[in-house]
C-alpha cells in the first residue's frame, strides 16, 4: 500500500545538509511500524515527505500506486484529506468546537454530511472511550482524553495511512500507555498502515516492527 524507494532530502544553506538518503520502506494494510533515531536525524522530515508537506530531492513515495512527490498542491491536499490521518504531540484541537465537532472536521472536508457523519463520529467516540464526551469542550478534557480525540479525528474518515509524530510526548506514563494501546488497536481495526515516530522505547515496543533511522538509512532494530 505504501512503497518508498531511494528517498532522499537535503536542505540548502551555508553548507548543503543531507537529512535523508536511500530510504526504503514497504507497508501493507494493517502494518504498524515505529521509527526511532537520535534527535535531528530526520524522523519528522520523513513523515513530512510521506504526507506531501515537503518535497523529496530523490526517490519516490507511492501510496496505493500514486507517487505523492509528483502531485501538485491541490492534488496533495485532496490526498491528505481522503487517505491520510495525522496524530501529533500537540493535540491541535479547536478550542471553540465541541469534541464531536472536532472529530467530525475531516468528514466535512470531504463532503460527508449527516446522518452518516453523525454516525461515524459517534462510532469513533465509542471506540476511543469518549462516547459521553461529545458535547464537551476541549478545556474540559485531560491531556490523555485530548489525545484520544486526536486519534478519533485522525481515523474517522477511514484513512489508508496514519502518521503519528511523538503522540505521547505531552502525556504522563499511564495516559501514554492507554493512548499507544488505542492507536495500535484502531490502526489494526481500520486496516490502515501506520507509522509512529518516537524517542520512547516503550512506545516503539507497541508497534509490529521497530526501525532505526540513521545516516546509513532505515534499518530494522530490536527494542528491549
Amino acid at each position: 500500500m505504501l512503497s518508498i524507494r531511494k528517498l532522499g532530502k537535503a536542505y540548502a544553506g551555508a553548507q548543503r545538509r543531507t537529512v535523508l538518503s536511500g530510504i526504503d520502506l514497504d507497508l501493507a494494510p494493517g502494518d504498524y511500524v515505529a521509527v526511532m533515531g537520535e534527535s535531528g536525524i530526520g524522523k519528522s522530515t520523513l513523515l513530512n515527505l510521506v504526507a506531501g508537506l515537503d518535497r523529496p530531492d530523490a526517490g519516490s513515495i507511492r501510496l496505493d500506486g500514486v507517487d505523492v512527490a509528483t502531485l501538485d498542491d491541490d492534488a496533495l491536499t485532496a490526498l491528505r484529506r481522503t487517505s491520510m490521518g495525522f496524530v501529533f504531540q500537540a493535540f491541535h484541537v479547536l478550542p471553540y468546537l465541541s469534541v464531536a465537532q472536532n472529530v467530525g472536521l475531516p468528514l466535512s472536508l470531504v463532503g460527508i454530511a449527516d446522518p452518516e457523519a453523525r454516525e461515524r463520529v459517534g462510532a469513533m467516540l465509542e471506540a476511543v472511550g469518549l462516547a459521553d464526551r461529545g458535547a464537551s469542550l476541549p478545556r474540559e478534557l485531560s491531556g490523555g482524553e485530548l489525545q484520544r480525540v486526536a486519534i478519533a479525528r485522525a481515523l474517522v474518515h477511514g484513512p489508508r495511512l496514519v502518521l503519528a509524530d511523538e503522540p505521547t510526548g505531552n502525556l504522563d506514563p499511564d495516559s501514554a500507555a492507554g493512548v499507544l494501546r488505542l492507536l495500535r488497536e484502531q490502526v489494526k481495526a481500520n486496516r490502515a498502515a501506520g507509522i509512529l515516530v518516537t524517542h520512547s522505547r516503550a512506545a516503539a515496543a507497541t508497534a509490529d516492527r521497530v526501525l532505526t533511522l540513521s545516516r546509513d538509512g532505515l534499518r530494522e532494530a530490536a527494542v528491549t
